[in-house]
């Protein structure tokens, strides 16, 4: 028995390889072709070989749990890729460049002279309102002006085929990582099909890493010591710190690692001696950054950091206060920020977004709770989310309560039927419902990746796809259509 594509079901919803009635979309026609020649067994022979892959390399996310704490699983994978064609991809990352000019250009004026305010396309109440915008920070000017070196955007297709941007990930972004191990692991899996279909490279992505952070370096050097600052082993994120710290051949550091001297610069403690840093890449939220400048009980920091990174010293990506533009009311204002800066219209739209702020948008999500998703401004794993159409009337009851106490912490957008991809459960395929995350590096230079990580909701008619949330990911391919 072989993959029978003309029995998969594409009704109602928009799939990323089939168009329905067995026909492929172009860029994943030769793919489709290639699946329906593998039988059960050869199917479930390269499904085993993936795990035995992402075991070897080790390839493991940190889930939390009430009653274990925390727990290391191996990732979990769909050896069914994802496919984009070249031709969309290409306005794709010209309107995630765009996006990332445009929000670069309000951290920087927030700020400093906070003209966008001043001019009324941005609220004044919504900046006061902002748990992440940072004090220390006004009067900064980062190198090139850049304070989100590193974002990642969450983008989802709606059944109507458009793609929208669903937020922007700007503070510590994760998952590049996993993005680069799914390629690693296809290849592994698939060898035969990386040779015979124009599938573009991904996996330049650590170098294009390291020229962004040595670009910001305060000294001009060939090499300049960049540093990978991490929490330590038991964040989430820990295989993704080592693992970029090894690809760009750089330190792995942990808060007590480091030490400002007397001269403002940052130094790594070494075997034969005090080593000057000049860029830290960090993985560390502001508040832990610096026990000088924020939480003063901070073990995960480096005491003087900020004063070493405000005096020109050292530089720091992504800067302390990016997170100002990490907010999900604010993401509601990226089309006029857009307009604003850059004159232009937004490439990729937003999702249409209620702030619950506004009193006329709060009362009709009051309204309409039952049909809306609504999300707290600052959080991010897709946790303290109400998925309206699937939850119980207590849930909705008690999402109207948090909303009245603070309306400034909440939006609700309607709820998209995300697009699906063909996803391997046991021995055939189902549709199931996936996002993309993207990630740009601004620095002298703008760098997009080729695709990003897409994330699958591996649940059956699930729209949650974080990984903490139960799903799993998928290699993404952007394939040319048109090479010879």
């Amino acid at each position: 028995m072989t993959i029978k594509w003309k029995d998969y079901p594409t009704k109602g919803i928009y799939d990323e390889l089939m168009r329905g009635g067995g026909r492929a979309r172009d860029a994943a026609r030769s793919l489709c072709q290639y699946l329906r020649t593998l039988s059960d067994e050869e199917l479930q022979e390269r499904k085993a070989a993936s795990e035995l892959a992402i075991r070897v390399m080790g390839i493991t996310f940190t889930v939390y749990c009430e009653t274990e704490g925390s727990i290391d699983r191996a990732w979990p994978f769909d050896i069914i890729p994802r496919v984009i064609p070249k031709k969309e991809w290409e306005v794709i990352e010209a309107g995630l460049k765009q996006r990332v000019r445009a929000l670069n250009m309000f951290i920087d004026d927030i700020y400093h002279e906070q003209r966008i305010v001043k001019d009324k396309v941005f609220p004044a109440e919504v900046l006061a309102g902002s748990k992440n915008f940072r004090e220390q920070c006004v009067g900064i000017s980062p190198p090139l002006g850049v304070w989100a070196h590193i974002c990642g955007s969450d983008l989802v297709r709606h059944k109507d085929g458009q793609v929208y941007v669903l937020e922007d990930n700007l503070r510590v972004p994760s998952g590049v990582s996993y993005m680069l191990e799914n390629r690693q692991v296809m290849k592994r899996v698939f060898p035969e099909l990386f040779r015979d279909a124009s599938i573009l490279p991904m996996d330049d992505y650590p170098s294009q890493l390291y020229d962004t952070l040595a670009s910001i370096s305060p000294e001009p050097k060939a090499q300049p010591e960049v540093v990978v600052l991490t929490p330590g082993i038991y964040n989430s994120a820990y295989f993704e710190h080592a693992y970029l710290a090894q690809q760009m051949g750089c330190e792995l550091v942990e808060g007590s690692d480091l030490v400002v001297g007397d001269d403002d610069c940052v130094y790594m403690r070494a075997v034969e001696g005090l080593i000057k840093v000049d860029v830290v890449y960090r993985r560390i939220d502001d508040l832990f950054l610096d026990p000088e400048a924020f939480h003063p009980d901070s073990m995960l920091g480096v005491p003087g950091l900020m004063r070493a990174w405000k005096s020109g010293r050292v530089a720091l990506a992504n800067a302390p206060g990016a997170g100002v533009a990490d907010d999900k009311v604010v993401y509601a204002y990226v089309p006029q920020m857009i307009k604003y800066y850059l004159s232009e219209e937004a490439i990729i739209p937003n999702v249409e977004t209620y702030l619950c702020d506004d009193k006329l948008q709060r009362e009709h999500v009051l309204a309409n709770l039952n049909k809306l998703v609504v999300k707290p401004a600052n959080e991010s794993g897709g946790y303290g989310m109400l998925m309206g159409p699937q939850a119980s009337r207590k849930e909705c009851e008690k999402f109207a309560r948090l909303i009245r106490k603070d309306p400034r912490n909440y939006i609700a957008q309607p709820l998209l039927t995300l697009s699906t991809a063909p996803t391997l459960v046991n021995n055939h395929v189902e549709p199931r419902h996936l996002d993309l995350r993207p990630f740009v590096l601004s620095g002298q230079q703008t760098y997009v990746t080729m695709g990003g990580l897409t994330r699958v909701a591996l649940r059956k008619g699930s729209m949650v796809v974080n990984s903490s949330q139960g799903g799993g990911s998928k290699d993404t391919w952007i394939v040319d259509t048109e090479a010879g």
